[in-house]
């Protein structure tokens, strides 16, 4: 039996520790342009630390911010155009997991013009940066988008998220300062956390797993299920530390494998309504694990990673934990009207059999989907 895997788990170097911020001394270009999110990296200083680190190496700099919680194409294209201006040598990108995708999109589209919002959802983008070096500093413990090939953009268009994909969005540094996320709210805490626990679990359930991407994910499972709830009540440095690499470790083995249909439902569900990914994935994660269990093999994985964190039932741990961080246990009850789901449901209902769908390990239909999408709006298994 021949069967070969391609793995890349990540860029050049990932940095780890608190004070890792610090790294950046190390750096020798002229030109830099910082990208990040609103105002959070500005409140608790961690652009200043940056610019300071900047200033001492008498290097020049531009900030490009002002980055939503969900990306859409028009600030990536006005990036790219500041971008353009500056011409930079280094892009520093620093922020939640919305701030770094819409940062290694703009610098692909900045190295090459002919890229467009339509030939760049091509399947994997067989590209390399040459003149630009992309450094992410996460300051939320939940994407692993500082060490995939996927940023995630919202298509106003089509009310819709879109992962899209190359070798060249994968950073070549990535810096996971726990320092950096002490500032987190609880909420994002919460909903970033099960953002990581959701790539690691869909990535172990994918029927593409392989050696090195399950022991990651064991790994960040097992870690998660310490930290997260700690992260969330102490939000000491070493829960978040901790949450952090973790995050980080399902990040690298998701982007090689793939994921399912919880986060084909929460693309659906976040380009209509603007919900966070993060929160999304944790209402439907215990459902999806439902519904993949009536798969022999999903459900032996599950047995045995109920048996890795020391409970009776893998799923029952998972609603468990949503709890434990204070998250809904329906999209009804997150604050979807039930007038806006069934105006809205032919829509979410094709745009949810999309993306991660595709990779589901039980293949979903229109029929067993709007039986899916029920059971989570209502809270209740319809299926």
């Amino acid at each position: 039996m021949n069967i070969m895997n391609k793995l890349r788990l990540h860029g050049k170097e990932i940095v780890t520790g608190p004070g890792s911020l610090n790294y950046l001394q190390n750096l020798n270009f002229k030109k830099y342009i910082i990208v990040t999110g609103q105002s959070s990296m500005f409140k608790n200083k961690t652009i200043d630390r940056i610019v300071d680190i900047l200033k001492n190496k008498d290097a020049s700099y531009t900030i490009f911010s002002g980055i939503g919680a969900n990306p859409d194409t028009d600030t990536v294209l006005t990036g790219v155009e500041e971008f353009k201006k500056f011409e930079p040598e280094c892009v520093i990108c620093v922020g939640g997991g919305s701030a770094i995708d819409a940062a290694k999109v703009m610098t692909l589209m900045y190295e090459y013009p002919q890229l467009d919002f339509i030939n760049i959802k091509s399947d994997i983008l067989d590209m390399e940066r040459k003149k630009t070096t992309l450094i992410a500093i996460p300051s939320t413990a939940g994407t692993g988008t500082e060490v995939t090939k996927t940023a995630v953009i919202t298509f106003n268009d089509i009310n819709l998220k879109i992962g899209l994909k190359s070798y060249a969005f994968i950073p070549d540094v990535a810096i996971l300062d726990g320092e950096i996320t002490l500032s987190m709210p609880k909420s994002v805490v919460a909903h970033s956390g099960m953002d990581a626990l959701t790539h690691a679990v869909e990535c172990y359930i994918n029927h593409n797993l392989e050696e090195f991407s399950e022991a990651l994910c064991a790994g960040a499972i097992q870690g998660l299920f310490k930290y997260l709830p700690k992260s969330y009540s102490k939000g000491d440095i070493t829960s978040r530390q901790k949450v952090l690499t973790y995050q980080s470790m399902a990040g690298s083995a998701f982007h090689n494998i793939g994921l399912g249909m919880d986060h084909g439902i929460s693309h659906a569900f976040g380009g209509k309504y603007g919900y966070g990914h993060g929160l999304l994935n944790a209402v439907g994660l215990p459902y999806v694990l439902k519904y993949n269990s009536r798969d022999n093999k999903v459900k032996e994985k599950l047995d045995r990673l109920a048996k890795l964190i020391n409970v009776d039932d893998f799923i029952e741990a998972i609603k468990q934990l949503n709890s434990t961080l204070n998250i809904p246990s329906s999209f009804k009850e997150m604050g979807i009207t039930e007038e806006d789901y069934l105006h809205d449901f032919e829509e979410l209902l094709n745009n949810s059999l999309l993306g991660s769908t595709k990779s589901n390990p039980v293949p979903m239909t229109k029929v067993e989907m709007r039986k899916v999408l029920d059971s989570i709006f209502y809270g209740e298994i319809r299926f």
